[in-house]
């Protein structure tokens, strides 16, 4: 593995999006790795059927474009009364957040069943494509009957989290970065990084 040590000091990040690129820089700096965005002029297709199958597809096909080793995720949200929608297809549940939103507060309109998890999966290539290490974190929670709170980004307003008795549109991003899907994922994905290196 000292090989690998020796060549994993910086990860091409299969996003354009500066806020995810910020949170996963954050968990990977005292590895001593180095994020950098993928080029504008990437663009990878999610044809994938689970979330953890997108991350690979990106990770493997931005490592071989960029010949760098490369990370990627793929999530979103999955409620148990909607047979685990709005799943892979949660940023294209509808043209904007607000719509997405409104769909699913529609579609659970009459439904007493709101349990829901944020799931995020995560996935590294090495720079010919093959899958060096993934992982895969959830949070658990409900939709709230209304949106509640301005903060975070896409479901966070109607995303309850039992053990903050918050939406995660309500709180700080230091507190949802504790507990989110995402960190979980970070996390797991981090202490398999550290026992390979």
């Amino acid at each position: 593995m000292s090989d690998v040590s020796a060549r994993l000091q910086k990860l091409v990040i299969a996003s354009g999006n500066a806020g995810k690129i910020v949170e996963f820089r954050d968990y990977f700096t005292q590895l001593g790795i180095n994020l950098i965005p993928k080029p504008d002029d990437i663009d990878v297709e999610e044809t994938g059927l689970t979330f953890m199958a997108n991350a690979h597809l990106k990770a493997a096909q931005v490592a071989i474009a960029t010949n760098e080793w490369a990370i990627a995720d793929d999530s979103g949200l999955e409620i148990d009364a909607l047979n685990g929608a709005p799943g892979v297809l949660s940023a294209r549940y509808a043209e904007t957040d607000q719509a997405r939103i409104d769909r699913v507060l529609q579609e659970l309109s009459n439904i007493s069943n709101r349990d829901a998890r944020y799931v995020c999966a995560i996935a590294i290539a090495a720079p010919d494509g093959e899958i060096f290490a993934d992982a895969i974190g959830t949070c658990e929670g409900a939709i709230a009957l209304a949106p509640v709170g301005q903060g975070g980004f896409g479901y966070d307003p109607i995303f309850f989290v039992t053990e903050l008795q918050k939406t995660f549109g309500e709180v700080s991003l230091e507190v949802k970065a504790k507990i989110s899907h995402r960190a979980k994922a970070l996390l797991l994905l981090q202490s398999k990084l550290k026992t390979l290196l």
